[in-house]
């Protein structure tokens, strides 16, 4: 069984930065991609951001290209994703996922494995 744990969240002004984190609990996890998505409340869960297999390729929701950027160790098993220029509507619990290809999908169906979740709260 994977397991997916982020870290990273928390409280930060508009404009502000943070970096979430996404370590997975096996080594295979490396020849998956991965993505990050997000849930505000009231709201359905939403694409955020998807890097290949090999990170050489991402995909990002309009919604966040160039504040947004996603990357990955596979050495460390880990999948990050940096968050520059924060707005208010980028409140919303981040989840990271992993994907059942190796192409950086947008399609929520296409990922098996979800991670508990982290809070980004972002603040006016």
């Amino acid at each position: 069984q994977v397991q997916l744990v982020e870290s990273g969240g928390g409280l930060v002004q508009a404009g502000g930065s943070l970096r979430l984190s996404c370590a997975a609990s096996e080594g295979t996890s490396s020849n998956y991609a991965m993505g990050w998505f997000r849930q505000a409340p009231g709201k359905e869960r939403e694409f955020v951001a998807a890097t290949s297999w090999g990170g050489g390729y991402a995909s990002y929701a309009d919604s966040v290209k160039g504040r947004f950027t996603i990357s990955r160790d596979n050495a460390k098993n880990t999948v990050y994703l940096q968050m520059n220029s924060l707005k208010p509507e980028d409140t919303a619990v981040y989840y990271c996922a992993r994907s059942t290809g190796r192409t950086a999908s947008v399609w929520i169906y296409e990922y098996d494995y979800w991670g508990q979740g982290t809070q980004v709260t972002v603040s006016s």
